[in-house]
This record gives structure tokens, sequence and C-alpha cells, in this order.
């Protein structure tokens, strides 16, 4: 919608890239007064992870990005040079940064599924502010739509196609994070094992990311089969599976532990 945050002479401030620094910023406040209130954890630390954390999701989506297109990117590797700041994949940067982030709970010795369950609700809080980001870029767009949601991008600095009524994918994407942040809120206060915070924040999104992605239109975002199984929702699948049998296991342990 408005791709250009402010412009003066030949500099030009994207509204993206001042969205996630926000949103990094309203994580970062989250999880370090969060994880010092009710785990000991000292800021340091925090600020430690904070950076592992913004260079492994920068790596895990560009990588995830390029390998939907390893044609074009790697033949030649220049192109991977090629609007370097944008063009990220949150399947990579998820992928990437979960086991960098049990890595350094182990390594400093951190309780690593309440770390988690802290790290799930400061995910839904960057994210919310990225996938605005992308709504103001233009990026991660919907199909053509006639219906009453539909929005039609007109700046030429858009990345959607100009002048067509789109369903609104970010702002679908925004609803379905904020939403997962109530219900993990909501879970919070009657949680029954730990690490079940983490596992609902990876179920609920990979379910409702899947179905979003009908609505997607960025075609070359790619397909493991052509028009019926994205990438990302070939990913949700199995994270689906994944995480559901962890969950399972961790609440019949819990279950147990109390009989």
């Amino acid at each position: 919608m408005h791709p250009e945050f402010l412009h003066f002479g030949d500099t030009t401030i994207y509204s993206y890239g001042v969205l996630i620094a926000l949103g990094a910023a309203m994580g970062f406040w989250y999880v370090s007064r969060t994880a010092k209130k009710e785990l000991g954890v000292e800021k340091e630390k925090i600020q430690t992870l904070a950076i592992y954390i913004i260079v492994m999701a920068f790596v895990g989506g560009k990588v995830l990005f390029y390998l939907e297109n390893p044609g074009y990117y790697f033949n030649p590797p220049s192109n991977m040079l090629k609007g370097f700041r944008t063009g990220f994949v949150f399947y990579g940067s998820l992928l990437f940064v979960i086991p960098t982030v049990i890595w350094y709970f182990r390594k400093n010795k951190l309780p690593v599924l309440p770390m988690l369950d802290i790290i799930a609700i400061t995910g839904t809080i960057i994210h919310a502010f990225g996938r605005m980001g992308c709504f103001m870029a233009g990026c991660c767009y919907g199909i053509p739509s006639d219906g009453p949601l539909a929005i039609t991008f007109t700046h030429e600095a858009s990345k959607a196609p100009l002048h067509v009524p789109l369903h609104p994918t970010q702002l679908y994407s925004v609803t379905l994070i904020l939403t997962i942040m109530v219900i993990l809120f909501m879970f919070k206060r009657y949680q029954r094992f730990e690490g079940q915070l983490f596992f609902i924040y990876i179920m609920l999104y990979a379910l409702g990311r899947g179905v979003i992605e009908i609505f997607r239109g960025d075609e070359a975002r790619g397909y493991i089969i052509d028009d019926v199984l994205s990438h990302s929702q070939f990913i949700s699948l199995i994270l689906i599976s994944i995480v559901l049998y962890f969950y399972v296991k961790f609440l019949k342990k819990a279950e147990k532990a109390k009989s």
C-alpha cells in the first residue's frame, strides 16, 4: 500500500524495514522482560540471543527464498545479489532459528521448554509487524478477488500487480497471527506442560498458513505439485505432523506425572 515510509533526496526508507524494526524492538522488550520475570534470565543473555536470531532469520529466509527458484538464483550466482534486501520466506527463518535457539539455551544452561514458550509469543509479535510490512510493500499478495475485502495496489513501487483487486492475504496473515497470540495468552494461564505454548503456536500457524496459501497469488514461491500443493503447504504438513506427535507425547507424560 505504502512501500516508501520516508523519501528525501536519493535516500528512501521503506515501510517494510521500519515495521520489521518496530516488531523486533517490541519482541525484544517482551522476551527480555518476561524471561527475567519468570525465569530469572539476565537481559545480556537475551541480547546475545537476539543477535543470533536476527542473523539466522535472515540467512534462513534467504536460503529458502533462493531454493524456490534455484534455476534463476544460482545460474549465475550473482543473481542472488539482486534485490538482496527483499525476498524472504518465513518458514526458512523459522527452520533456521529454532535449532539455533535450542542450541543457545542448552549452551547457556537455560530451561529450553519454558524459554520456547516465551519465544512463541515473541514470535507472534515480530511476525505480525512483519506481515504488516508485507502489506505495505505489496509482497505476499493474493489472487484476484471481487469480494468485499479485496484491496487494490496503486503505488508504482508495490510488488503486487497494480490496479487489480486482490485478496488481502497479508492482512489474513496478520489476523491469523494476532488470533494465535490471544490463544497463547489464554493457554498461558492454564498451561499443562512446559513447551505447550510453543507447540500450539507452530501447529496453529502451520494450519492457518496452509489455508491462506489457497488465496496467495505470488506463484513464484513455487509448488511441490503444480496448483495443488505449494512449498509452504508441504512444510506446514510436515510441521503439523512432527509437532502434533510431540504435543501428544508431552501431554501424556504430564498427565501421567499428575496421576
